[in-house]
């Protein structure tokens, strides 16, 4: 047993499905937060801050209530934590002891401060521009880029600080498309809240839908038949094959190379009409429902799925070619290198995630079971976890229910440990390469948004 299952083995537990969540002292949560750890998410509600973390293949979700609105802090010990902290001061008003005290969601223009805490405070003084750390040394100077950009994308502040046109840090803010969504989720039902859940993050549709739908049946207790499990899965590998050759895309044709942009968006356009014809949706929008699927995958466009599959396996290794060598592997090579490795590594860490997902789905379409697409749901009380590989990382999904209503909700979308990667690696750079590599890292938004 090691020592964070020690820590947790006496504590109360709340019946958290499948993984019973433990409420701790605040002794017991400094502790275990010094443990080594991965630290998943941390959220909070009105009376509670919550953290999900993974010991080895274990999953331990933990709870503290706050004192006079303070816990002690996760980020000293888990970097990560930093933008979770932020955002459960701007939304629940509980304060992390030792952390950042910095706003992120909420940039002064709510009608109320901590909106979803018991008692809401007035609307607090307007913070325009956003407050980044100060410049500590004349040489120094700031290169705000965005929210506000050129062409279409998400909107986010990156604010580099340099020195000539070396980067010297890089801070970033998002909230600019803050949607409300934990409220919107709120007193819903689990079917009609999905649809918020799979608007999300476009990149992570059917993630999210996933994550969402299997942490309502694991509170209701119920599974989703055969059949729209294996569509779910089929879904999941589509998702990220499209997701993966977008991003390889706008990463070739930043670096200067048009064979390897057009290559990477022929497929991903054939896939897509491919996901519309087969799912109805060019995202899969709403086929994912806790329970199972909406509907069934048209026939004809499982056959067709099959073919531009085929197209897409025997274009990878021209890919790899391309980002391999070349003028291309050149250009990326050592742009934005870190822990993770540079921008050609997570290019090729694509390349071969496009593979096997690709043969994987292939697999799944020669043997799909027949069978109901769907089950009830009963009207229960109940709290349950969920998680479904994205793309971009893991996706978790908390929801607790009262009477088959959402009583509270929480998404964890993969930005969150993406932004802080991105903000090291950015560090050292040249400033000319800056959204080279924030393309490398195919760096969310809208998920983080909430």
């Amino acid at each position: 047993m090691t020592r964070a299952a020690e820590i947790v083995k006496g504590a109360p537990a709340v019946d958290c499905r499948p993984w019973p969540r433990h409420i701790l002292t605040m002794d017991q949560w400094a502790e275990l937060a010094r443990e080594p750890l991965v630290l998943l998410a941390a959220w909070a509600d009105t009376v509670q801050v919550h953290a999900l973390y993974r010991d080895g293949q274990s999953v331990v979700p933990v709870s503290i209530e706050p004192d006079a609105a303070f816990y002690p802090a996760l980020s000293p010990y888990h970097p990560s934590a930093r933008l979770f902290e932020r955002t459960i001061r701007d939304l629940w008003g509980h304060m992390a002891a030792g952390g950042d005290d910095g706003a992120w969601l909420d940039h002064g223009h709510w009608p109320h401060s901590k909106p979803l805490s018991i008692r809401p405070g007035p609307r607090p003084p307007t913070a325009d521009p956003p407050e980044f750390l100060p410049v500590e040394d004349d040489r120094l100077m700031h290169w705000p880029i965005g929210p506000v950009g050129s062409g279409v994308g998400e909107a986010y502040h990156l604010r580099l600080t340099l020195d000539g046109s070396r980067i010297v840090r890089a801070e970033s803010r998002l909230g600019y498309t803050h949607k409300g969504i934990l409220t919107l989720m709120r007193a819903k039902s689990p079917r009609i809240a999905a649809r918020f859940a799979a608007r999300l993050a476009g990149d992570g549709t059917v993630a999210h839908s996933i994550a969402f739908a299997r942490a309502t049946e694991a509170a209701m207790s119920v599974e989703a038949p055969p059949r729209a499990a294996a569509l779910r899965t089929l879904m999941l590998h589509l998702e990220r094959v499209a997701t993966h050759l977008d991003d390889l895309g706008i990463v070739a044709g930043m670096a200067g190379s048009a064979d390897a942009q057009g290559r990477s968006g022929v497929q991903q356009e054939y896939l897509r009409r491919g996901l519309a014809a087969t799912f109805g949706h060019r995202l899969m929008m709403d086929v994912v429902v806790p329970g199972g699927v909406s509907a069934d995958a048209d026939a004809i466009g499982l056959s067709g799925m099959r073919q531009v599959l085929g197209a897409v396996l025997a274009e990878v290794p021209i890919l790899d070619a391309l980002f391999a060598t070349g003028a291309l592997a050149a250009r990326l090579t050592g742009v934005g290198d870190c822990a993770a490795g540079d921008a050609v590594r997570r290019c090729q860490a694509r390349l071969d995630a496009i593979h096997r997902d690709t043969e994987a789905a292939i697999a799944l379409l020669t043997d799909l079971p027949e069978g109901p697409l769907t089950v009830a749901l009963p009207a229960e009380s109940g709290e349950g976890i969920g998680w479904a590989p994205s793309a971009r990382g893991g996706i978790w999904h908390w929801l607790r229910l009262d009477h088959g209503q959402i009583a509270a909700v929480f998404p964890r979308d993969p930005g969150w440990d993406l932004w802080p990667m991105a903000e090291a690696a950015l560090a050292g750079q040249d400033a000319g390469d800056a959204a080279l590599i924030c393309a490398s890292f195919g760096l969310p938004v809208s998920g983080m948004d909430l």
